[in-house]
């Protein structure tokens, strides 16, 4: 078989891929963690894959769609095709994470301008997924593939499993609980305000939070796993946004305290001022932490960390339906959605 994808037609493409997928050996770095797997009877050669779920698991599905020009950009600097691969795969993991699922399956769909076909664009392109996919036991197990007049788009489906009535919604919150997010914030919304800067060398760590997105599979399976939870979603879009969310969904509100944010320590190395790094952590979104809620009792079985990963209290649950207060320097504001949202008039 030849190295590259590309070279030929669309059904050259796919049987490449089909190949390469049949002679991946598993990787076992999470074998503690990968306790359920629902069984592939047929995978990527035919008109659908075939699956075969585990008895007693509940099966998660999602999807995402990222956009040349809309949710990404080609321009040199901005990305390259290894990165894409990996973030179109991570925000689709993430998803999954934030139901408590642990990603098994992977659809990839993509659509190809005449340009890009030739060369090593989708071979690299297809590295970056399989990489990331190898990180977590993901098998990629079938999608689709057309030209495109336009720019580039790439669409994932992930399909995952979770233990049956252990899934984790955004839902279940209840006052009197605590908030908890993962990792840190506003690092990837510093990275896209430098590339959109011009300024893609201004600091690797922040670009690399933008470009190649850690999903906490890790910390989504275990929160669900163990019962450590009553909510959860992942940061997609912006803590104040996805708060919302939460709180709409559950019936509830929410009171956050700005100094226990916990800003990613990258922004300290930028001219970022302290306004601005609690707005990139707030509404900057791209960070794909997950921010999830928990019960006193819950609260103290709580690991310190997960995969190196910390989580910070950030703030607790309220009566106070439909809405979220800010706490900085002893006053309580209004806390408004100020994340990304298509359509918006301001997006």
């Amino acid at each position: 078989m030849s190295d590259k994808l590309t070279g030929g037609g669309e059904f050259d493409f796919i049987e490449r891929v089909r190949r390469r997928e049949l002679a991946r050996v598993p990787d076992n770095r999470h074998s503690s963690l990968i306790t359920h797997h629902s069984s592939l009877l047929k995978g990527i050669g035919d008109d659908a894959a075939l699956l075969r779920p585990r008895a007693g698991f509940d099966l998660v599905i999602t999807a995402d769609l990222l956009v040349e020009g809309v949710d990404f950009r080609l321009d040199k600097g901005w990305t390259t095709p290894r990165d894409l691969g990996h973030k179109a795969l991570a925000v689709s993991l993430s998803d999954a994470a934030a139901m408590g699922a642990w990603p098994c399956f992977c659809l990839l769909s993509v659509g190809v301008p005449r340009a890009l076909w030739r060369g090593r664009f989708l071979e690299e392109f297809y590295e970056g997924v399989r990489a990331l996919a190898d990180v977590y036991g993901v098998r990629i197990i079938g999608g689709d593939t057309s030209r495109t007049t336009g720019g580039f788009v790439v669409d994932s489906v992930v399909i995952g499993e979770v233990r049956r009535g252990r899934a984790l919604t955004r839902g279940g919150a209840a006052a009197g609980e605590q908030i908890f997010v993962t990792g840190s914030l506003g690092g990837a919304a510093a990275g896209l305000k430098m590339l959109e800067g011009g300024r893609a060398r201004a600091s690797r760590g922040l670009l690399a939070r933008q470009r190649r997105p850690e999903p906490r599979v890790e910390w989504g399976a275990l929160l669900s796993e163990k019962g450590l939870a009553t909510s959860l979603i992942d940061l997609s879009d912006g803590l104040s946004s996805d708060l919302m969310h939460v709180c709409r969904e559950s019936g509830v509100g929410a009171r956050v305290e700005a100094a226990s944010l916990p800003l990613d320590p990258l922004l300290a190395q930028t001219n970022v001022g302290a306004d601005e790094a609690l707005r990139l952590a707030l509404d900057g979104g791209e960070d794909f932490e997950l921010l999830f809620t928990a019960s006193t009792r819950q609260a103290a079985r709580l690991p310190r960390e997960v995969g190196g990963v910390p989580f910070t209290r950030v703030g607790e649950v309220t009566a106070e339906r439909g809405k979220v207060r800010l706490v900085r320097d002893g006053r309580a504001s209004l806390l408004k959605p100020g994340g990304f949202e298509h359509f918006r008039r301001d997006s």
